[in-house]
């Protein structure tokens, strides 16, 4: 397999069906092998259910489950139990356009070891944009983020593919389940000295977000600051 592509699910059911047709959609046309991989992450609503629509898929799809809780958790149970030659993840409200994967795969198959979009780069752009709320907090992450990954401009953007092989051995030393997973898994990276390279993104808000500032939050800033301090 050339590709896999997971989406961690918590309570997807409205927003998760469309995210999976359209990702089908456009792999079915592209020369790559592919799989999607589903992590229900003990949603307690129909998601699981809704991809049963999928049955006759052009595109092999998965869905498997995640007892810990917590989107980081998800996304590497995606990742432990692949074995495609390159991994990714992606969000269930389809913020980022599946047709970014067309630059992703190019430098994927040159031989950089990891390719995340991103929506602080040149030529990036907002679609529609996030509340003034969750802007601010935002910043406020991305400056915590740079303690860890100065030369990243966008840590948290959910669209991140790597070596299969190289982010499966990575994982096995993340132990960050909740959203400040994705910065310690390129805080990894950067550290044993692989490449981690921005592409920008037409991103969009989704409203949705399984994100609590309240619940999260704190919880986030100080997995950020743990993950800062580890060498």
């Amino acid at each position: 397999m050339d590709l896999e592509l997971i989406i961690p699910a918590y309570n997807e059911q409205q927003r998760l069906p469309a995210t999976v047709r359209s990702t089908i959609d456009y792999l079915a046309d592209r020369p790559w092998s592919s799989a999607v991989v589903v992590v229900d992450n003990n949603s307690v609503d129909r998601t699981r259910e809704t991809l049963q629509r999928f049955h006759d898929s052009p595109v092999h799809l998965y869905a498997i489950g995640c007892s810990d809780q917590g989107k980081g958790a998800a996304v590497r149970r995606g990742i432990a139990t692949s074995a495609a030659r390159f991994i990714g993840f992606a969000d269930a409200d389809n913020a980022t356009p599946i047709d970014t994967l067309e630059s992703v795969m190019e430098l994927l198959t040159q031989g950089y070891d990891a390719v995340i979009a991103s929506r602080h780069v040149a030529g990036a752009r907002f679609e529609a944009e996030q509340s003034a709320l969750r802007r601010g907090g935002g910043w406020v992450f991305r400056r915590l983020a740079h303690l860890a990954l100065p030369d990243i401009a966008d840590t948290q953007c959910g669209f991140k593919f790597f070596s299969g092989p190289l982010v499966r051995d990575v994982v096995a030393d993340c132990h960050v389940d909740g959203f400040a997973f994705d910065v310690e898994i390129l805080a990894q990276l950067v550290r044993a000295g692989h490449d981690v390279v921005e592409v920008p993104v037409a991103w969009s808000d989704v409203p949705g977000s399984t994100f609590s500032a309240r619940h999260d939050g704190l919880r986030s800033m100080a997995d950020l600051v743990r993950i800062s301090l580890a060498r």
